[in-house]
């Protein structure tokens, strides 16, 4: 088993986790955020269970390798997603920057998911 991967996953796993924390929890500053974009508690906490989902599906494809590539993939889509929303209201950069910096991983995550 790649060594990268299993470490680029389990951060990814990580990082999404947190995420959907904040979002279940409606954290102000991420909630604010969220609401800019258009969205209401329940779809802020609908993707809160996306993200948890996704972080399971990471972590337990570290030993199941389809549904790692599977959850992967759903994460680019969801990061791509976010990027989306962020350009149609026309926010900053380093408003997107999260959003920039996780659909990266991911694309490298699904990468190395295909390779193995």
């Amino acid at each position: 088993m790649n060594i990268t991967l299993v470490i680029l996953t389990t951060l990814l796993g990580l990082v999404t986790a947190f995420s959907a924390v904040g979002k279940f929890t409606l954290n102000p500053k991420a909630a604010e955020m969220l609401r800019h974009l258009g969205l209401t508690d329940g779809r802020i906490r609908a993707l809160g269970v996306v993200e948890v989902a996704g972080a399971l599906g990471l972590l337990v494809g570290i030993w199941i390798p389809i549904l790692g590539l599977l959850a992967a993939i759903g994460f680019v889509l969801y990061f791509l997603g976010a990027l989306i929303m962020h350009v149609r209201a026309k926010d900053p950069v380093k408003d997107m920057a999260p959003a920039l910096v996780l659909l990266v991983l991911s694309v490298i995550v699904t990468i190395l998911q295909f390779a193995r």
